[in-house]
C-alpha cells in the first residue's frame, strides 16, 4: 500500500548478489559479534583451565569447545543473516513447534545434570537446551500474529500470542527456570507494546508477576535462597556472589593481571555465568567498560535502523529480538554486581556455552535480516523523495 501511495525506489538488479549483501547488513554490528566472541575466548584462557582440572580433561578442553560451538553460532548468524523475512517466518513457525514440543516433553525425558533443574536433553556426547533455541523463534512467531492482527480481518494475534507465552511461562516454572520464563514474558510483553499495546493488560500482566513472585517465595526454597542472599545486607564471602564480588573489587581499574585472577578457582561457573568476574579481576574495568559498549552499540544500532520499518512485522520482530539479547546480558552483569537476584544465565557470545552460543547466534542472524537496509528505503526516506517531487 505504501508503494501505490509513494512510489518505489529504483535500484539496480545487476549488483551481485554478495555485494547487495554487504550494502545492506548492518557491518558494526556484525564486528561488535565478532569481537565479543573474540573476548569470550580470551576469557576462557583464563577462566576454563581449573574446571577442566577439575573434570580431568586437558587444560584447554573448554576453550577448544567454545571454538566449535562459537564457529557454529556465528556460521548460523552469518547463513540466516543471507535469508529472507518470509524465509525466516516460516523457519520460526515450525522451529518453534519442534522447540515447544521438546521443551513440554522434559519432565520425561529430560536431565538435570545434578544442578536441581530439568532443562536439558544429554545425548552423551552433548546436551540440548530447548529454552535457549525457543526464545528467538517466540520473538518471531509473536510478532508474526501480533502484526497479522492489525490487519483486516486480521488473526487475534495479540491473544493468540499471549496464551502461548503463558504456556511457556508454566513449562519453564515446572523445570524450575524463573529466569527463563521472565525473559519470554519480557520478550512477549516488547513485541506488545511496541505493537500499540493496551497498557492496562501490561500492569495486570505486571501484577500477576508480582503475585507468582510471592507464591514462589512461598512454596519453593530454591527460589526463597536466592532470593534472601539478594535482599541480605551481609555478603557471605564464601558464596558465588560474594566471591565475584570481591574479584570485581580487587580488579579495579587496570586489573591484577592476565592470568593472575583467583576468582576462576572458587567458581564452578567462572567460564559461564560469572566470566564477567574473571573479566573484571584480571583485566579491570576498562574491559568490562569495553564490552558493555559492545552490547550497547549492537542495541542502538539495531533500534535506529528499526525505527522506520515499513515492515510491522520486520519492526516487532526486530524490536524483540534486540530487547531480548540486551536484557539478557544486562541480566547476567546485573547479577554480578548484585543489582539483581542470582540467575544462572549466560552473558551472550562470550560465556562458553553449546545451546545458549548457538540460539544467540540464530538470534542475531533474524535480527540482521530484520535491520537490512531494504532497497526500496524506509518510511522517512519516502516521504522525503515525495516532498522534492521525486
Amino acid at each position: 500500500m505504501t508503494e501505490m501511495v509513494y512510489g518505489t525506489v529504483k535500484h539496480s538488479s545487476a549488483e551481485p548478489s554478495l555485494s547487495k549483501w554487504l550494502h545492506s547488513i548492518d557491518r558494526w554490528s556484525i564486528l561488535c559479534v565478532l569481537t565479543l566472541f573474540g573476548i569470550g575466548l580470551l576469557l576462557g584462557l583464563s577462566s576454563s583451565p581449573p574446571l577442566a582440572e577439575k573434570n580431568e580433561y586437558s587444560p584447554f578442553y573448554y576453550v577448544y569447545k567454545q571454538v566449535v560451538f562459537g564457529s557454529l553460532a556465528l556460521s548460523c548468524m552469518f547463513i540466516f543473516s543471507t535469508l529472507s523475512k518470509t524465509s525466516i517466518r516460516r523457519f520460526a513457525v515450525l522451529f518453534f513447534l519442534v522447540t515447544f514440543v521438546a521443551l513440554a516433553l522434559l519432565p520425561v525425558f529430560g536431565t538435570d545434570f545434578g544442578k536441581g533443574a530439568t532443562r536439558w536433553y544429554s545425548f552423551g556426547l552433548g546436551s540440548f537446551q530447548p529454552s535457549e533455541f525457543l526464545k528467538p523463534v517466540f520473538v518471531v512467531l509473536s510478532a508474526w500474529l501480533i502484526a497479522e492482527s492489525q490487519k483486516i480481518n486480521g488473526p487475534p494475534g495479540n491473544f493468540i500470542s499471549f496464551f502461548i507465552a503463558m504456556l511457556i511461562t508454566i513449562l519453564l516454572v515446572i523445570q524450575p527456570d524463573f529466569g527463563q520464563a521472565m525473559l519470554i514474558l519480557f520478550g512477549w510483553s516488547v513485541v506488545y507494546f511496541v505493537g500499540g499495546a493496551s497498557i492496562v493488560l501490561l500492569l495486570i500482566i505486571a501484577f500477576a508477576t508480582i503475585c507468582l513472585g510471592f507464591v514462589m517465595y512461598s512454596i519453593s526454597e530454591h527460589f526463597r535462597r536466592r532470593i534472601d542472599g539478594f535482599l541480605s545486607v551481609d555478603i557471605d564471602p564464601t558464596t558465588q556472589i560474594g566471591f565475584v564480588s570481591n574479584a570485581i573489587r580487587e580488579g579495579g581499574w587496570f586489573g591484577v593481571g592476565v592470568g593472575k585472577g583467583e576468582v576462576k578457582w572458587s567458581l564452578p561457573d567462572a567460564h559461564t555465568d560469572f566470566i564477567i568476574a574473571v573479566a573484571a579481576e584480571e583485566y579491570g574495568l576498562i574491559l568490562v567498560t569495553v564490552i558493555i559498549s559492545l552490547y550497547i552499540t549492537v542495541t542502538i544500532r539495531s533500534l535506529h535502523r528499526l525505527m522506520n520499518k515499513k515492515d510491522p512485522f520486520a519492526r516487532l520482530a526486530g524490536v524483540g529480538l534486540t530487547a531480548m539479547f540486551a536484557m539478557q546480558a544486562l541480566i547476567n552483569m546485573g547479577v554480578a554486581v548484585r543489582l539483581l537476584p542470582a540467575k544462572g544465565m549466560t552473558l551472550p557470545f562470550i560465556s562458553n556455552g553449546g545451546s545458549s552460543l548457538i540460539a544467540t547466534g540464530i538470534a542475531l542472524g533474524m535480527l540482521l535480516v530484520f535491520t537490512k537496509l531494504e532497497p526500496q528505503g524506509d518510511v522517512r526516506d519516502l516521504l522525503v523523495k515525495r516532498r522534492k517531487g521525486l
